[in-house]
């Protein structure tokens, strides 16, 4: 009778054991995985030169590889779209980061995390043991003990465990045997499954660290020139603001589609200087209505939001792009540079190396 006892209590805690980690087992997934992307998240924050930085300094790597393509329908995505094109960079910087550094800093950053969260489960089973010991406790206390010691690392409570029966478990050095063989095989079963396509599959859409990232970078002002489009560097949400819009570098506001009227020429003026010029003026939303631009506030409603500094000053980035695409921009507004809107000569001396080099003024 006292064998059959004691087997029948090893039995119960060895099936109790692996129930536990069988319920484990998508918690510890989930912790291992989380906890990665957050230290990889880090990582790329420090290291990744396009995402150490601030919005200005993402939207210098753009600018960059923007150039090096030279494809016109990513330019006029980033032109019209550019808080969508910083979202789609980020994600592939992001994957790039993970496929490039995975053997070298994404893996072992996964088996660290592994290797971290055995040693806390194992830890909390032990101290566990010795709570039941001291306090003669059952496996109620012990399962409330061992919960409790791990809330902070897996989301996992003692109601996981609702209608299992551990009434009849006494072998707590058993049970602390059983879950270590249990939780290893577990841990090398994630270890071995973990690659760069399942790494972003296995997270949750909120931990992933394109998501982060994104949520770092694009929870904010993305208001555009009214003139050239240029993105507002402005920090704050657009429902937090309460100062001036302003760009870092304005732009030709032909890249808008901007002309001059009833003509077809689009025009090469750029917002600096033509507000820097005491005799041009525009026509705010097509009206009849012209407006000095160095009055431009008195157009109102989004005008009347801006600050555009008097400035003679240009990126020789954007009079490049001008002159490499001038072609592609006509047909994409149906108008031309010509006339009025005539490319300066000057434009036309700068080289892609030197569009690159102006872009180390965005800081």
């Amino acid at each position: 009778i006292i064998f059959q006892t004691y087997c029948h209590g090893a039995t119960s805690a060895a099936i109790f054991g692996k129930i536990i980690c069988q319920k484990l087992k998508e918690p510890i997934k989930q912790s291992v995985y989380k906890k990665t992307a957050r230290d990889l998240t880090d990582e790329m924050r420090s290291n990744c030169e396009s995402l150490n930085g601030n919005k200005s300094n993402l939207e210098k790597h753009i600018l960059k590889a923007l150039a090096e393509e030279e494809d016109f329908d990513k330019y006029m995505n980033y032109i019209d779209n550019p808080r969508d094109h910083f979202q789609s960079f980020i994600k592939d910087e992001v994957i790039r980061y993970i496929t490039d550094k995975f053997s070298v800093s994404v893996l072992p950053k996964m088996k660290e995390n592994i290797k971290l969260l055995q040693q806390k489960i194992m830890k909390a089973a032990h101290e566990s043991a010795e709570h039941v010991q001291v306090n003669s406790g059952d496996a109620g206390l012990w399962l409330k003990s061992f919960t409790q010691n791990l809330s902070e690392e897996l989301i996992f409570s003692e109601k996981d465990l609702s209608g299992v029966k551990h009434d009849d478990v006494d072998d707590f050095n058993l049970l602390e045997d059983v879950i270590r063989e249990e939780i290893t095989a577990i841990m090398f079963d994630i270890s071995s499954s973990f690659n760069t396509e399942t790494f972003p599959v296995n997270l949750d859409y909120k931990f992933r660290p394109d998501k982060i990232l994104i949520d770092h970078f694009c929870q904010c002002c993305w208001v555009q020139c009214p003139f050239c489009t240029a993105i507002s560097i402005c920090t704050n949400t657009i429902e937090n603001h309460d100062e001036d819009h302003s760009v870092q570098f304005h732009r030709s506001i032909g890249l808008n589609g901007i002309h001059y009227r009833s003509t077809s020429n689009l025009s090469t003026h750029i917002c600096t200087s033509a507000v820097a010029n005491s005799n041009l003026y525009f026509y705010p939303n097509d009206s009849d209505d012209k407006v000095l631009w160095r009055d431009y506030r008195r157009a109102g409603g989004v005008y009347a939001d801006w600050s555009i500094t008097p400035d003679l000053s240009v990126l020789p980035y954007w009079k490049w792009f001008v002159c490499r695409f001038q072609k592609d921009l006509e047909k994409y507004y149906n108008n031309r540079f010509e006339g009025s809107g005539e490319i300066p000569y000057e434009w036309r001396t700068y080289s892609k190396q030197d569009a690159f080099e102006s872009l180390d003024k965005y800081s």
